[in-house]
């Protein structure tokens, strides 16, 4: 069907294959929806308790200070797999817990703002009992004294206790609320967020927890290389030294085994220093206990081929990652305000019930034959309706509902840009990936021939056909092509762990292991010398030597 087209008008399937114009791409509120709700199918859902491997690595209590030296002294060097520090992580790491507590937070929210649909009952009480005691003293003038009065005092006194108690009970239930609608709707979407925000958390935490396990896998490489390269120039000084004396070497081959020797001693302490801090920096990821340091128990390996090419990994990443849903949220929670804000400028209506009870009984006694007693009780209840219309506010109620407004503008040009990052990211991080798989070839052909060059430099200077100035060059060039390579496998990984990260997939090719034999290869007995450590003096001991 497709020939017979091509056959009929071939000008015109030209011009279409030219043509410049963009293809209409779909609409990300039709895609996704207006209010897009959270999928933690997505990805793998967190551990909630380690297993029985990792006993004794709980996280300590949230507000737990150690106060003595004791407390923080590392007692436990602990290996790990790169699983297993992802599930520490899961379980421990505080701030996936608090993560996890604005998502109850926001569920809460979300339930007192559907409260409104419900009527409000209400009960008071006025003194529930009250007592009151009154006394009162009054003169007369003698003018007042007359025949016809029995007391020949003109002097009064009262005195009158009241109890009492009282209670109000009163319904309330809106018929018409209009802000009770679009404030529901903003609760509900912000709890949709935060449960988005628990899951980007969490892809981003499983991301930081892999690359913190293979910088300390580079810097447990970079020991081992560092290790090496002493005990390579250890050998060459002994050979210098041995030569020297016999008289077939001069001082400057001592001189520059030395120097080598001082190099290769400097890149161990560099190496042990971002040991160091790679350990703890995982233990800080982790929460560990304060005298646990953690240790890398898996070798420095590929974790596999990436499988999805380029553009089903930045489709991937926009189908999975969260940070855009939460954008058209905002967009949603915006027109939420704006119709909250509508609101206050319409009509509330509601029904009301007022029910009231009171009771007083008391007694009054005055000087003379008066003494009188009373008892009065009252019961009421009014029922009703109210209406509250804010007729005019001079334009805030719309002034608000605009700003709202344009705030969900902005919000999609945030779209716009978030969309532009993630592919970007997914990108770098495949062209990284690509790269390193170039690099990966390059350094492993330059760790063999540059071993074999070393091995021939040796060979030669112990023959006396060679100087030594080739072997601290070759075996220079040796210690940098290990370094290379290690640093291109632990890029390789960090790639292949973003590319995770950033499209939601996991389609990794694993590796074939290679078979190793069961018993450690026999150590060379020429090269096999014991690396010495440096003694850590005092630096000023050093710049006065040094001068």
């Amino acid at each position: 069907m497709l020939a017979i087209v091509l056959a009929a008008s071939p000008g015109a399937a030209f011009a279409d294959s030219l043509d410049p114009s963009p293809e209409q791409l779909p609409n990300a509120i039709k895609v996704k929806g207006p209010r897009p709700k959270s999928n933690p199918e997505v990805i793998t859902p967190a551990a909630t308790s380690l297993p029985a491997e990792l006993d004794g690595l709980q996280a300590p209590a949230p507000l737990a200070l150690p106060t003595t030296p004791s407390q923080v002294r590392i007692v436990d060097y602990r290996p790990l797999r790169l699983n297993q520090v992802e599930k520490l992580v899961e379980v421990n790491n505080p701030q996936l817990k608090a993560i996890a507590s604005q998502v109850e937070q926001a569920k809460s929210n979300l339930r007192a703002q559907i409260s409104a649909w419900y009527p409000t009952l209400n009960l008071s009480t006025d003194g529930f009992p009250s007592r009151s005691f009154g006394s009162r003293t009054q003169n007369y003038g003698s003018e007042f004294v007359t025949p016809n009065n029995p007391y020949d005092s003109n002097t009064f006194k009262s005195q009158t206790q009241i109890y009492g108690a009282g209670a109000r009970l009163q319904f309330n239930w809106d018929l018409i609320n209009p802000q009770r609608v679009p404030q529901i709707a903003a609760a509900r979407d912000q709890f949709e967020k935060a449960k988005n925000q628990y899951l980007i958390t969490l892809r981003e935490l499983r991301l930081q927890a892999a690359s913190a396990y293979f910088l300390l896998q580079n810097s447990d490489d970079q020991v081992r290389i560092g290790k090496s390269a002493v005990q390579s120039s250890s050998v060459s000084l002994r050979d210098a030294r041995a030569r020297l004396q016999a008289g077939v070497a001069t001082k400057l081959d001592v001189m520059e085994a030395e120097t080598q020797l001082a190099r290769d001693q400097q890149k161990l302490t560099d190496g042990m220093f971002q040991q160091a801090l790679a350990r703890r920096d995982i233990a800080r990821l982790l929460d560990l206990p304060q005298n646990v340091t953690p240790t890398a128990a898996d070798p420095s390996t590929l974790l596999g081929v990436w499988q999805p090419s380029l553009q089903e990994s930045v489709i991937a990443a926009y189908a999975f990652r969260e940070e855009l849903s939460n954008l058209i949220l905002d967009v949603s929670i915006a027109n939420s305000n704006a119709n909250n804000a509508i609101g206050n400028v319409q009509p509330f209506l509601s029904i009301f019930s007022n029910s009231g009870w009171d009771k007083t009984f008391g007694q009054s006694n005055v000087s003379g034959p008066a003494n009188m007693g009373y008892v009065v009780e009252t019961l009421n209840q009014d029922i009703g309706l109210n209406l509250k219309w804010n007729l005019f506010d001079g334009g805030r109620a719309a002034a608000q509902a605009r700003q709202q407004r344009q705030l969900a503008t902005e919000n999609t040009y945030k779209f716009s840009s978030q969309r532009d990052q993630i592919r970007y990211e997914v990108e770098q991080a495949y062209y990284s990936l690509q790269a390193q798989i170039r690099n990966l070839i390059t350094t492993s052909r330059q760790v063999l021939s540059t071993r074999e060059s070393l091995r021939l430099a040796r060979l030669r200077f112990q023959a006396g056909v060679g100087t030594q100035r080739n072997v601290v060059d070759s075996q220079r060039d040796a210690t940098t092509a290990e370094v290379e390579y290690s640093n291109a496998v632990g890029r390789y990984n960090t790639n292949v762990a973003q590319l995770r990260r950033r499209t939601g997939l996991d389609q990794v090719l694993r590796c074939t292991p290679t078979k190793l034999p069961a018993l450690p290869p026999n150590k060379d007995p020429i090269t096999d010398v014991p690396v010495i450590p440096v003694p850590t003096n005092s630096p000023c001991l050093v710049q006065a030597v040094s001068r």
